[in-house]
């Protein structure tokens, strides 16, 4: 398997060497301009308030696109997956609770800590899906392995 160039590690912070976080943070930045710019878009411009429906249809599927960024990068790895979805959602939770600072009646849909915590048993729930298909990915592919080799040894044996 071929890797991208590799940067030498002492230019990099220990955080930057982690691959779940830094995609975490990427996710996490786009994840919170998208929401900001929803939010400004909802609450200052009038003039598309007649396309409410549409503009919240279209927001929410560029946010679930922008969700999935972590689950399809770490599709192998669950635990990858969890942080880097971990890191993110934790990065739009700060930026919903700063939001709250500028929009009074934001708090009233949904507290912080609720945000947080739909994001983090979401991805929790994710992760532990794709821990359990690739278990038992493994297993099959052990039992099939194990078969083959089972047949091919009675082949042996009936030639003998």
């Amino acid at each position: 398997m071929a890797t991208g160039p590799q940067l030498p590690d002492m230019q990099l912070s220990p955080w930057l060497r982690n691959m779940a976080l830094r995609n975490g943070v990427f996710t996490g930045v786009l994840l919170s301009c998208i929401f900001v710019a929803w939010l400004v878009v909802a609450n200052r411009v009038k003039e598309l308030e007649s396309y409410a429906e549409a503009r919240n249809l279209v927001a929410g599927a560029i946010l679930v696109s922008i969700l999935a960024i972590p689950v399809l990068r770490f599709l192998r790895e669950p635990a990858r997956l969890f942080v880097a979805g971990l890191t993110a959602w934790t990065l739009l939770t700060a930026t919903y609770l700063v939001s709250q600072l500028f929009f009074r009646l934001l708090e009233s849909r949904m507290g912080a800590l609720h945000v947080f915590m739909l994001g983090a048993v979401s991805y929790g729930f994710v992760a532990v899906l794709n821990w359990v298909f690739w278990m038992c990915a493994g297993v099959r592919d052990q039992h099939l392995a194990q078969s083959r080799q089972a047949a091919a040894t009675a082949d042996r044996h009936r030639t003998l």
